[in-house]
Order: structure tokens, then C-alpha cells, then sequence
């Protein structure tokens, strides 16, 4: 076995040794199921002539669930295989075994994608299990045997599994546990809906818009609230959904690539 495959192979068994990996999905599939029920229940006997819903948007607006409130757990999961190893010393018993920094943030950077899906299967299993009954119950559409409903999920898996490596990637350029947690929660919870907002109404900010983490995110899966709300105030269209993939997969590239030439170089004590 060769020195990544051993790196890959320890960062997996570090991830199923410890609690993080289980209570994230735990928690990811609670709350990706109580939104997707609820808001396909709100706007179910929502009366049409109050919020009129296009047929056929219903349904994706709920699965997408798992990526409009759920991207963010992979994203802690990612951040957090790098800085709890910083928090706790141990990247320095890493380091030892494995003497090549960039192999180790490859395996870690494996392994925030393949949770990052694993953690888009749990949020399906979510915002579809608990989603598409409630639509059925209040007679919607739920479009579980159109083909392109089965692209939209793909497309969510693979939205959650780079948001995974997003995560690595904010870890890797703020290694401090808690200022990467902050940072990640003011950003994605605060900041971006606020921009995503105004630049749905500010005109010159449409195009900015577009290229922010969430919308490249939103833009990959196909469907989200921001993007049909952009739609309706007359907003800039979305990217396609390889453009998004592209984008979103670049900041991850971009945070890991100055994190490896700053702060994954410094001294581990």
C-alpha cells in the first residue's frame, strides 16, 4: 500500500473512530426532513392565487432541501477534520507518519468528498422520506418517476459532496476551530443571504451574485428558493449547473491552495 493510500486509509479511520461524522447526519436529517415537510405542507394549501407555484417546481424545491439548509454540515465536517487536528496536536503525529504535507491534505480532501455524499444520501433520504408523502398527501405532484427528478438528486449529492471539500479547504485556510465555525456560520447563515438578496433587487450586484459560494451551489442542483426568487424579481439567470459545479469546486481550490502555501507550511507544536 502506498503513502496515499495509507493516508487515505488512516483519515477514514479516524472519522469512524470518533462521534462527529454520525451526530452532523444525525442532526443534517433532522433538519432537512422537518423543512422539507414542512415547507412542502405550507405551500401545498397555500390558495394559488396568493403564491401561485409554476407546476413541477414544487416538488425539486423540496428535495433541493438537502442543499438549501443542509450544505452547511458538510462543510463543519470538512473544516473540522482539519482544525480539530490543529486544536488536539494530533496533526502532529500525522505529520510524522506521513512526512509529505500535500498527501495528507489529499486524503483528507478524499475524504470531505466522500462524507460531503454521504451526507447528500442522508439529506435524500430526508427531504425525499419525509418530503414527497406530504406532497402526495395534499395531492402535488411529488415526480419521483420523471427521469430529470433523478438528475436533480444526482446533482445534490454531488453539490454535498463538494461542499465536503469546500470545508477542507476553509479549514486548511483558518485552522482555528472556532474562527473557522464563526466564520462559517456568519458567512453562510448572514452575510451571502443578505448579498444573494440584494443582488436579486440592486442592479450591477446581479452579476456578483451568481459567482458567490451558495448561488454556484444552488446553480449545480438546478433548484433552490434564492434561485426562484431571483427569477421572479427579474434577477440575472443562474448559472447552468456545470458552470455552478465549477465555481463552487474553485473556491474549494482556491481556500486549500493558499492554506497549503501559509498555514499548512507552519511548525505543528
Amino acid at each position: 500500500m502506498n503513502e496515499f493510500a495509507r493516508a487515505v486509509a488512516a483519515e477514514f479511520g479516524k472519522i469512524v473512530s470518533t462521534r462527529l461524522w454520525w451526530v452532523l447526519g444525525l442532526i443534517l436529517f433532522g433538519y432537512v426532513g422537518v423543512s422539507a415537510a414542512g415547507i412542502g405542507f405550507a405551500l401545498s394549501i397555500t390558495p394559488e392565487q396568493s403564491a401561485p407555484i409554476p407546476d413541477g417546481i414544487l416538488a425539486p424545491l423540496v428535495y433541493s432541501m438537502t442543499t438549501a439548509t443542509g450544505f452547511v454540515f458538510p462543510v463543519i465536517f470538512g473544516a473540522m477534520s482539519i482544525t480539530a487536528e490543529v486544536r488536539h496536536r494530533t496533526l502532529t503525529t500525522v505529520f510524522l507518519a506521513t512526512p509529505h504535507r500535500s498527501v495528507v491534505l489529499a486524503a483528507k480532501a478524499i475524504t470531505g468528498l466522500v462524507v460531503g455524499a454521504l451526507y447528500g444520501i442522508i439529506g435524500l433520504v430526508a427531504s425525499v422520506g419525509l418530503g414527497a408523502p406530504v406532497l402526495a398527501a395534499t395531492g402535488q405532484q411529488t415526480l419521483l418517476e420523471d427521469g430529470d427528478t433523478w438528475l436533480l438528486l444526482a446533482r445534490i449529492v454531488l453539490a454535498m459532496a463538494v461542499w465536503g471539500l469546500v470545508g477542507v479547504g476553509v479549514g486548511v485556510l483558518l485552522p482555528s476551530q472556532i474562527g473557522s465555525i464563526v466564520a462559517i456560520l456568519a458567512f453562510t447563515q448572514f452575510v451571502e443571504p443578505l448579498l444573494r438578496t440584494a443582488a436579486a433587487f440592486v442592479e450591477g450586484l446581479g452579476e456578483i451574485g451568481r459567482f458567490l459560494p451558495g448561488s454556484a451551489g444552488d446553480a449545480l442542483v438546478g433548484a433552490s428558493f434564492f434561485t426562484m426568487f431571483a427569477g421572479a424579481s427579474g434577477g440575472p439567470a443562474p448559472l447552468d449547473w456545470w458552470q455552478g459545479g465549477l465555481v463552487l469546486a474553485a473556491y474549494a481550490v482556491i481556500f486549500g491552495a493558499i492554506g497549503a502555501l501559509t498555514t499548512w507550511r507552519r511548525d505543528v507544536t
